[in-house]
């Protein structure tokens, strides 16, 4: 579980976000000589901190000592840093190993079968649904991942799992050699993070990773629609299924029928799944084809789609006010799954857009605004590059402050519309995550 090595010296674990924070208290509280850093300060962080003191970390926040790093048995890196930070690169030079948090958590639970569900957009979703769809089957089935708990938190389960549905983001599987998922999905794929990732190609390259193990005997569940999922899955060993909006598949949406199929079995009505968009549709297309996979039974898959709720921030349904509805997508945190939310849109709406700005250009939103956005308003560190972009195809208005696009939002909003919250940037220009913008969101429309 644990190579010999690691006990002979100190690990060092970058990032203190929930991933580093439960790598560091499972390696301290298993006897392991930890040294855990952060380039950060805040108040969250020192009360992570003090916890990790109490497991027997030492910890520092504000820097990393990257003499100390550079001398550490193995390095636990957290997704959110990057690889080109400064201590990742010592260690690298100095001929560290490094691994991610999502690579321990595969070493611990190494009873538990995993489904990874990786893509740009639609992993939570389709990783929380599938979970589901599982457990209506009866079977011991968990969601973890970037979906919320880190996988290494369900070491203290007893027992552990048998089936854990993960969701994976690029970062993670830079770093996840020992990663061997038993059923491995790939929603999509789309220019993301480019604030990160020197091309595209880059991004593409982590995301193939998802079949470095791969074996005759597992088990792809691909986008076959997306010509770019199937370039990437192309050569991989093992079983390859896919879902369709398009065309009869393995899984697929007979528009004509307006029913979720499962091969030439209707399984679902369109109007029983209660999820917004044909997304949607697609996501629990690719629960359906996981699922079936690792033997849950058609019965049970429908039976569960129809129960499932959407996770907050995904097109999340927040409040009708003055016959406005008021809509919260805060994980849409690129332009691919904003656009995926406008053309899920049935009604008119006023568009809030903006944050940090993630490398993509916006105007692959403007087909999409013409017919139905009355204005977007932007705010953020984008807000101005929005409004360069988008300004010729729809009225734009600029606001600083998140809280004074939601109470322009408000004024521009007629009976009738809808407000969207769909950022197609990152949130951390004003914001923690996605989730405390989406918070925020929900906090400001029920006080109005």
């Amino acid at each position: 579980m644990i190579p010999a090595s690691w006990r002979r010296g100190e690990i060092a674990v970058l990032g203190l976000g929930r991933s580093g924070m439960a790598a560091g208290k499972w390696l301290a509280t298993h006897g392991l000589r930890v040294y855990a850093s952060d380039l950060a300060d805040t108040p969250a962080l020192r009360e992570a901190a003090a916890m990790l003191r109490e497991a027997g970390v030492a910890v520092e926040l504000g820097g990393h000592d990257v003499g100390r790093i550079r001398r550490a048995a193995v390095v636990v890196v957290s997704p959110g840093v990057p690889p080109d930070a400064l201590p990742v690169v010592a260690a690298r030079e100095a001929g560290v190993a490094i691994v991610s948090e999502l690579d321990l958590g595969v070493r611990i639970l190494e009873g538990s079968r995993l489904l990874v569900v990786t893509g740009t957009n639609g992993k939570t979703t389709t990783t929380a649904l599938l979970a589901h769809v599982l457990r209506e089957a009866g079977l011991r089935a968990v969601a973890a991942g970037n979906i919320g708990r880190p996988l290494v938190d369900l070491a203290s389960d007893s027992p552990a799992p048998d089936w854990i549905a993960v969701e994976v983001s690029s970062f993670q599987l830079h770093d996840s050699p020992h990663l061997a998922p038993a059923v491995g999905v790939v929603t999509n794929l789309a220019p993301d993070h480019l604030d990160r990732y020197p091309s595209v190609e880059a991004y593409y390259a982590d995301k193939r990773l998802l079949f470095q193990n791969a074996t005759d005997d597992s088990v792809w569940v691909l986008n076959g629609d997306d010509a770019a999922v199937l370039e990437l899955a192309h050569g991989a060993p093992g079983s390859h299924r896919h879902w369709s909006l398009r065309a009869r598949s393995d899984g697929w949406f007979d528009r004509d029928r307006e029913a979720l199929m499962l091969g030439g079995r209707a399984l679902l009505p369109r109007s029983e799944f209660p999820l917004l968009g044909d997304h949607n549709v697609a996501n629990a297309l690719a629960a359906v084809l996981a699922a079936a996979a690792v033997g849950a039974k058609p019965t049970e898959i429908a039976a569960a789609l129809a129960s499932f709720r959407p996770p907050p921030h995904r097109l999340e349904p927040v409040r009708t006010i003055n016959d406005v509805l008021w809509i919260n997508d805060s994980k849409a945190t690129n332009v691919s799954a904003a656009s995926v939310a406008l053309q899920a849109m049935a009604r008119p709406f006023v568009l809030i857009l903006g944050g940090r700005h993630k490398g993509e250009p916006y105007t692959a939103l403007a087909p999409l605004l013409r017919d139905r956005c009355r204005t977007v308003v932007a705010y953020g560190e984008a807000a101005a590059l929005v409004s360069e972009q988008l300004g010729g195809a729809v009225p734009v208005e600029v606001k600083t402050a998140f809280d004074d696009a939601m109470y322009r939002a408000a004024e521009l909003a007629m009976p009738g519309d809808a407000v969207l919250l769909s950022p197609a940037c990152a949130s951390f220009d004003q914001f923690g995550n996605f989730e405390e913008r989406g918070d925020r969101f929900r906090a400001l429309v029920e006080g109005m």
